[in-house]
């Protein structure tokens, strides 16, 4: 027994030590220098550069009109451009950089509504609002992202009980492709409201937006490891409907897809852990990368994520504040270099009650393909409160998959023969795919996952009778649909 406990140990060192001279040795230092060139729009996944004809960085709503007024091509909209596809650019159109374009305009502390500059980021929101301990109701995790791309794409998070993000907007103000100036709620212009709000740029352009905050609270994690298709169950019966829970995801572990952990922070009045009231900006990120790529490089890195790093991470109590958990920086995940090779997301929704047969064709789809699947992450969502192009038309839960893959174009191809399979999964259990991502789904393949499409169509050629906002989603779709 002694024998045994001492080999064990000895075995669990030497991993350990290797996984330390992995994470801290740079192997590969031959980062290459960024696309210089400023009329090159590209995004994170660094595979569709576009060569616009000039760039515009409008930090008022009068520059975006003499923007729009002054020219009469296309028009291409972009913020954090964290969207992977080309929905931020195309080709020789004037790119409105919303990026400058960020000041907080008002915070009423006591209805709980601020009410801010498009392309101001949601780390810089919450330095404002966390002062007067109120926090963002509904984002995505990673706080990089502009707050008019996030209300471009709809964004959701962890959050539990909430959903996509225009369940959170009180209003927005849009520029229309005319040069007009008006206001739009689910009251006022609720048309413009309903498909600007995941309309990823080609109804208007989001100047201004009011959100609903949240107070801030401490929060505590619990997680929980099970088999994957307990996982529907154990929801419904212990998360669901709990109040007091405020984050909740689940990872499901590749490359096998059948073990998950639950992950959950809810409410408490425990001492603090983490001390911090926000994660700090401009942060240098060391290991993580590392990690990540330790990870995706083979099924071993797999196995050690899942039996010896996750583990040990969640073995330790976590008690912090909701924005320092709604403040991570996407610089966490980013790569040395994305010259051969780069990371990107999938997302799919499906009705909660098809969580189990989904899961099925997924994980069997990933493994006829050898995907490079690092992770894929469950997350739950209440209906959208309308939009033209909801993806949670009901209750759904999403599968966020995060992959590595080549930059060749075999290596592109490739994953678009398995997007497209996974598409047909998901339109089979009557859900959605998400379209801020690689545009590898057909145009039939859109239109059945987005069955108001038609509506948004309409739309566009009232309010864009020239066809003056557009980006590579829309020339992919909707040109079509007007060829047609």
């Amino acid at each position: 027994m002694i024998k045994f406990f001492v080999k064990t140990l000895i075995s669990f060192l030497l991993l350990l030590s290797f996984l330390i001279i992995y994470i801290f040795v740079d192997f590969d230092n031959t980062n290459p220098p960024k696309q210089t060139k400023p009329t090159i729009v590209n995004d994170i996944t660094q595979l569709n550069p576009i060569e616009v004809t000039r760039v515009v960085q409008p930090s008022t709503i009068e520059d975006i009109v003499e923007a729009i007024k002054s020219s009469s091509g296309p028009i291409s909209i972009g913020g954090g451009r964290f969207s992977q596809g080309g929905q931020t650019a195309y080709p020789d159109s004037i790119h409105l950089d919303m990026r400058s374009f960020n000041k907080v305009l008002n915070l009423d502390v006591s209805k709980r509504q601020v009410t801010v500059q498009s392309g101001i980021t949601w780390r810089d929101l919450q330095e404002v609002i966390d002062a007067e301990n109120l926090s963002v109701k509904i984002m995505q995790t990673y706080a990089n992202f502009t707050v008019g791309g996030s209300l471009s794409v709809n964004v959701h998070g962890r959050y539990l009980g909430e959903g996509p993000i225009i369940r959170s907007v009180e209003s927005i103000k849009l520029i229309k492709a005319n040069g007009d100036v008006v206001n739009a709620s689910p009251s006022d212009n609720s048309e413009l409201f309903y498909g600007t709000i995941g309309g990823y740029g080609g109804i208007a352009v989001i100047a201004e937006v009011t959100l609903n905050l949240v107070g801030n609270v401490k929060v505590k994690r619990y997680t929980k490891n099970m088999v994957l298709h307990d996982y529907q169950e154990y929801f419904a019966e212990n998360i669901r409907n709990d109040k007091s829970v405020v984050f909740h995801n689940a990872d499901i572990y590749p490359p096998d897809f059948t073990n998950v952990r639950s992950v959950s922070w809810l409410k408490t009045n425990e001492a603090l852990t983490v001390e911090q009231r926000l994660i700090p900006k401009n942060k240098e990120y060391t290991w993580q990368p590392k990690v990540t790529e330790f990870v995706a490089d083979s099924n071993f890195g797999k196995w050690m994520r899942q039996y010896i790093m996750e583990p040990l991470l969640y073995s330790f109590d976590a008690v912090q504040w909701r924005n320092y958990e709604a403040s991570y920086d996407v610089n966490e995940l980013e790569p040395s270099n994305r010259t051969t090779q780069t990371y990107a997301l999938r997302e799919y929704f499906v009705p909660v009650e098809s969580f189990d047969s989904f899961a099925i064709k997924m994980a069997a789809i990933f493994k006829k393909y050898q995907t490079n699947i690092i992770n894929v992450s469950i997350r739950h969502s209440l209906p959208d409160s309308g939009s033209l192009l909801a993806w949670a038309r009901t209750e759904v839960f999403a599968f966020v998959v995060y992959y590595r893959q080549g930059t060749s174009e075999a290596a592109q191809q490739e994953v678009k023969l398995w997007s497209q399979e996974v598409i047909d999964a998901v339109i089979e259990e009557h859900g959605a795919y998400y379209l801020p991502y690689q545009l590898h789904a057909s145009t039939p393949q859109f239109m059945k996952a987005y069955p108001r499409a038609t509506e948004f169509f309409v739309l566009k050629e009232k309010e864009d009778p020239k066809n003056r906002f557009i980006n590579q989603l829309w020339s992919q779709h909707y040109l079509k649909q007007q060829v047609e």
